[in-house]
């Protein structure tokens, strides 16, 4: 029976019973709604670049940031203001956000639709994790309830970068409830946060896996109004003020007590070196000058220049008098260039003092760190750790020679004189070229093998350039992408890349650009030897290994690297001799252009003996 004071129209027909009261009216284009607010929360929280791949379940976001690219006077009223760049591969759209993070120290989105689009991202993932870079990657998915059962383009995406990722985050498919903005907005300040590091000091790559149902198109509703509802302000990390290790309170009241000793005291005088790698900041500069220590500093450790830099390092370690005399060596960033830099931090006669400001893990690949501090201590930064009498002398003395001795080698012929025109180049000397082209307010973007170790020995920059180089993994994947992000990032810098050839070659999808995406100012400049020149080098390029090297290692490729360029509408420039190489880097224009150097591979080995045994012969002279 009915209750009589219910109203007709409110009772259900068939039973009887009493119909649920109506609800608000849901969302009729939830996906597009959601994808409208995290935009305008991402903007919210800093965001001023995107990079999208194109795809079908992703169109929400496709919509929003295309939206929010617009001019002023042409984006609808809600539309936040974001730079969108658009790339048709996801692993070079994954690299472009890359680049763009690095260069300015603000998260990137990466967007992509569902299945192998995300996979494709797994490569600049690994880089940004182990570089400390705020990559946001935005994949699109379909809806929970697809998933193992077989659904077109439908895998199990969050998760698949593992511990790759701060942060990994699965949203469910809104259906256009009241709550889900605040919910998007809460979502988008968490994954910043972990992205930049806020509360961690450990920046990295995030993972919004965002499911979506149709429709996956905008309809007529405007942009929703722009709130601070669920949009957390997440303060940054407080200074440390706490112990900077693990030990026990007894083991550090023993340390403490240890450093008043007299011993303690003296330990001013041992011998000490500073090993800037990649990402170490001017702080190593700062440290190795305020003590009088040799900077033995990586292109890109951002360190590198100043008095007291070694140019030569890694051939002077090899010196009893140098090298072999070390008793400590302070690292800072990641030193990942150098054998004999990996060497010395294994002895075990060094002791090892890491500085790591962020993460929770630190640099030791040999496992002999014996501190590992926050911050560069008072006594480090004051200068009362100064080295022996002549300590910084003898290092910088050495360094002269070897530097005569370096150009020495570089002047002579190459494989003998050309018949017609100049010097053939090798590829260190176009690795000096490169150097001596960049000028302080420029940005370089260095591949990895060859050209960013022909460059750890040759440059010698008292002001150096901005150096940046994919030295988390050290992978040649996405170099192209990850320097065209860079020049984007920087249009005020002048931005070089120099790569070999087959770092070139894998990442070739990044020269190309559609009509309608911004014009980026970046000159290329390819070490050409037809192949991996780096392996002669090492062990599978000794001469008793010689039967499979070519096919295996050498892997001669035999491209016309003109033709491609003329292919991707990027300017070509061919240089075959020294004398061209200085006008050829002078003037790089605008847009995209290539220059493309043939350097010799096969006397790679033999040159690379010649440059240390002459180099060893220097040092010995020098320091008689």
């Amino acid at each position: 029976m009915t209750s009589p004071d219910v109203p007709a129209d409110a009772r259900d027909d068939a039973t009887g019973r009493t119909a649920p009261a109506p609800g608000p009216a849901l969302d009729p284009t939830p996906a597009t709604t959601a994808a409208r607010v995290l935009v305008q929360a991402l903007a919210a929280l800093g965001v001023e670049d995107a990079v999208l791949a194109p795809g079908s379940r992703s169109a929400p976001l496709a919509y929003a940031f295309a939206d929010a690219s617009l001019p002023d006077g042409a984006r609808p009223a809600g539309a936040p203001s974001i730079r969108l760049h658009v790339r048709v591969d996801e692993r070079s759209a994954a690299f472009l956000a890359l680049g763009l993070a690095r260069s300015t120290g603000r998260p990137v989105p990466v967007v992509t639709t569902s299945g192998t689009a995300v996979a494709n991202l797994h490569p600049a993932v690994l880089e940004a994790h182990h570089a400390g870079v705020p990559l946001l990657l935005l994949t699109a998915d379909r809806p929970h309830e697809l998933r193992g059962t077989g659904a077109n383009q439908t895998t199990q995406q969050p998760g698949m970068f593992a511990t790759a990722v701060r942060l990994t985050l699965d949203l469910p498919a809104p259906v256009g409830l009241p709550s889900e903005p605040r919910d998007a907005r809460h979502a988008a300040a968490r994954a910043v946060a972990a992205a930049t590091g806020a509360r961690t000091g450990d920046p990295g790559p995030v993972h919004v896996d965002l499911a979506f149902r149709e429709p996956l198109v905008p309809g007529d509703a405007p942009w929703p109004e722009p709130s601070a509802a669920g949009l957390a302000l997440v303060g940054g990390r407080p200074a440390p003020g706490g112990p900077s290790t693990g030990a026990v309170p007894a083991v550090l009241e023993a340390a403490r007590a240890a450093a008043t000793t007299p011993a303690a005291r003296r330990r001013g005088g041992r011998p000490t070196v500073v090993v800037a790698g990649d990402g170490a900041g001017p702080v190593a500069r700062r440290v190795a000058e305020a003590n009088a220590w040799p900077l033995l500093a990586e292109p890109s450790s951002g360190a590198r220049g100043g008095p007291d830099a070694i140019a030569a390092y890694r051939l002077l370690l090899a010196d009893d008098r140098l090298g072999g005399a070390v008793r400590r060596v302070v690292v800072l960033g990641r030193p990942t260039l150098s054998r004999p830099v990996q060497r010395l931090l294994a002895r075990d006669d060094v002791e090892v003092v890491v500085v790591a400001p962020r993460g929770a893990a630190w640099v030791d690949a040999a496992r002999s760190a014996d501190e590992v501090l926050l911050e560069p201590p008072a006594r480090m930064r004051s200068g009362r750790l100064r080295g022996p009498d002549g300590w910084l002398e003898a290092w910088l003395a050495a360094d002269a020679a070897a530097a005569e001795a370096i150009d020495a080698v570089l002047a002579a012929p190459v494989g003998g004189p050309r018949s017609r025109g100049g010097q053939r180049v090798s590829g260190p000397a176009l690795a000096a070229a490169v150097a001596e082209a960049s000028r302080p307010q420029d940005a370089l973007v260095v591949g990895s093998s060859n050209p960013v170790r022909d460059l750890d020995l040759l440059a010698r920059w008292d002001a150096p350039p901005l150096v940046l180089a994919n030295r988390g993994l050290a992978g040649i994947d996405g170099t192209v992408s990850t320097a065209a992000g860079v020049a984007l990032g920087l249009p005020d810098r002048r931005t070089r890349a120099f790569l070999g050839d087959l770092t070139f070659l894998h990442d070739v999808g990044g020269l190309l650009r559609g009509p309608l995406e911004p014009r980026v100012d970046l000159q290329l400049v390819v070490a050409n030897d037809d192949g991996g020149s780096i392996f002669a080098t090492l062990e599978p390029g000794e001469p008793a290994r010689g039967a499979h090297f070519e096919r295996v290692f050498g892997t001669a490729h035999g491209v016309d690297l003109a033709a491609l360029c003329a292919a991707y509408g990027v300017r070509h420039t061919r240089v075959t001799d020294v004398e061209a190489l200085a006008p050829a880097l002078a003037s790089p224009g605008t847009g995209l252009s290539l220059v493309e150097v043939r350097v010799d591979r096969a006397g790679r080995r033999p040159l690379g003996e010649r440059l240390a045994a002459e180099v060893g012969s220097a040092v010995a002279r020098a320091l008689r």
